[in-house]
């Protein structure tokens, strides 16, 4: 049986075990059976002292309170190292000296474009040919593509959908401005445009309210008829598309295949039997 002190004591060890735990400091038991002292003790005061002489069950939860003390003491310890450790390291820093160590490189015109549209290709020289971005504009190279240059900055728009070379004259060169991919994102142009010399200088030929040109195709037999394929505005109706055709040179246009308000051409094929 449990006498009225036992039960104070028991009241009393549970709420500092449940409250405090981690106040409890040190527990000190001594070695005589007959003398048993029990000391549970915090940074403030003694909490309480107890001789038991029957109460012999007390001492498994004191002893389980003891070791449970030590071990979240320990643990806490263990935490408060680790930051203090870590606010001591020293935070990384970017000099300039180390930045004088890194030199800019070129990538080629794809480190902007990312999208080649189309390629026009000398046939008589095939070190000799343009390249169209999608969204980085015209690019020539002489020497086989081991170095570029771009010939279209000075145009009012950068994006570029097709590329036609003059069967007849290599320096002849039609541009068709408005990249040709249909996607979330995506460059407009403002018409086609002609170079006679080889890409010095460049002329606009018309069509500019067609936003996207999906493919220009000449007519072997006759440069000045040539063929342009007109997507329109990607997210809308109107502007000039459909199927253009001039007779000649780009001076004129005459639209001989028209959908709807919608509906432009991405693509078309000419047959070499009789174009």
């Amino acid at each position: 049986m449990i006498n009225l002190l036992e039960k104070e004591i028991l009241i009393t060890y549970s709420v500092f075990f449940f409250a405090d735990i981690s106040a409890i400091v040190s527990l000190q038991l001594g070695s005589n059976k007959k003398n048993n002292y029990f000391y549970l003790l915090n940074s403030k005061q003694i909490l309480y002292m107890y001789r038991a002489k029957k109460s012999k069950w007390l001492v498994i939860p004191i002893l389980t309170t003891f070791f449970m003390s030590i071990s979240l003491e320990s643990n806490a310890q263990g935490r408060e190292n680790k930051s203090k450790k870590k606010s001591t390291v020293k935070q990384f820093e970017l000099s300039s000296k180390m930045l004088k160590t890194l030199k800019f490189r070129s990538v080629g015109s794809a480190a902007y474009s990312g999208r080649i549209s189309d390629l026009a290709v000398n046939p008589d020289n095939p070190s000799e040919y343009y390249v169209g971005a999608a969204s980085g504009g015209l690019w020539k190279t002489e020497n086989h593509g081991t170095t570029f240059k771009p010939i279209f900055d000075n145009q009012s728009v950068f994006s570029i959908g097709a590329l036609a070379m003059d069967p007849n004259n290599s320096n002849v060169v039609w541009v068709g401005t408005g990249e040709n991919n249909s996607q979330r994102n995506l460059a407009y142009g403002d018409g086609v445009y002609k170079t006679t010399d080889g890409g010095k200088t460049f002329t606009n030929m018309g069509l500019k309210t067609s936003s996207q040109i999906g493919k220009i195709m000449i007519d072997p037999r006759n440069s000045n008829i040539v063929y342009v394929a007109a997507q329109g505005q990607a997210w809308g109706p109107g502007g000039e598309r459909g199927l253009y055709k001039t007779i000649d040179g780009g001076k004129n246009w005459k639209r001989i295949l028209e959908i709807g308000p919608y509906t432009g051409v991405t693509d078309m094929e000419m047959d070499p039997r009789n174009p």
